[in-house]
């Protein structure tokens, strides 16, 4: 079974490379259910199922059809995501009295790696950079993809509630969305009388619930989005976890917190930040992205 980070650093018995984990959670709200399988090697390749065998009623005595079901193999290749973070030794030694300055360092660069890596989940896309991996815009495929109308629209709760449709079986794990999106439908619920869900996720953290499905705002999702004349759209997700059912993450080894140690080219230290990681969708009917919400 995928463990996610939050599970990960209980497990670790490095304070610092726990204090990072830690640091990076804070950071990302998506880091609370993501699951990562890890893996040996620089990819990992799973069967996608596309459609079921199908099955049929037959009279006494017929010939039964034989049918199989109709798998995609898919690869998830991991990037390398790598943050490095230098401290002068008279900086060190001469103003360390009151913070560690390699702590300090150490902790932003942490957090550093974290935005960058939520900000792919949602954005990532390898033909504008190489290097990393594709996110949830590239991963939604069109037939679990809806818009609020060719040149967007402002959101409405019918469309929210078909959104949510797409995604099998049961109800997504989460609605992510921009901020902005989340006004909209705290709204949009109380302009309709109604009733606004709140409380408690299981990792302590107090959200807005619709239709029993936690609401998580990310600043990485952008309100910039173009949907036809309209430039300053964005979009909500309905996302299912899971590395059989949804959206899971990959990584050979856990987030590593290297000491590089003294530089040659300068007095000072280095830690590295430094993890291989990426994205993969088990299952097209795990994610569903409504486009378009306009601003108005």
């Amino acid at each position: 079974m995928a463990l996610t980070l939050a599970e990960s650093a209980k497990l670790s018995l490095d304070m610092l490379r726990r204090g990072v984990i830690e640091t990076i959670i804070d950071e990302g709200p998506i880091f609370d259910y993501l699951p990562f399988i890890t893996v040996e090697g620089n990819s990992y390749k799973y069967n996608q199922e596309n459609t079921l065998p199908g099955a049929a009623f037959y009279a006494v005595n017929a010939v039964i059809t034989e049918a199989t079901a109709d798998f995609t193999q898919k690869t998830v290749n991991l990037a390398i995501l790598v943050r490095d973070a230098d401290v002068d030794n008279f900086i060190q030694r001469t103003r360390g009295n009151i913070n560690d300055q390699m702590g300090v360092q150490t902790a932003l660069a942490a957090k550093s790696v974290a935005r960058k890596f939520e900000d792919t989940v949602i954005v990532g896309d390898v033909s504008v950079d190489s290097n990393s991996f594709d996110g949830l815009r590239i991963l939604a495929v069109a037939a679990q993809e809806l818009t609020m109308g060719a040149n967007g629209a402002a959101l409405t709760l019918a469309k929210l509630d078909e959104t949510i449709d797409l995604v099998f079986p049961g109800k997504p794990d989460i609605l992510l969305m921009s901020r902005r999106s989340r006004r909209k439908l705290k709204a949009l619920l109380t302009a309709s009388t109604h009733y606004v869900e709140s409380g408690e996720t299981s990792f302590g953290r107090m959200v807005m619930f619709y239709d029993g499905i936690p609401v998580i705002a990310s600043s990485f999702q952008p309100n910039d989005e173009t949907e036809g004349t309209e430039t300053a759209a964005s979009s909500i997700y309905g996302i299912k976890f899971g590395e059989d059912v949804g959206v899971f993450g990959v990584q050979n080894g856990d987030i590593e917190v290297v000491n590089i140690g003294q530089l040659e080219t300068k007095d000072g230290s280095r830690v590295r930040i430094r993890w291989y990681t990426g994205l993969g969708l088990a299952q097209n009917k795990g994610l569903a992205r409504l486009r378009g919400i306009s601003a108005a």
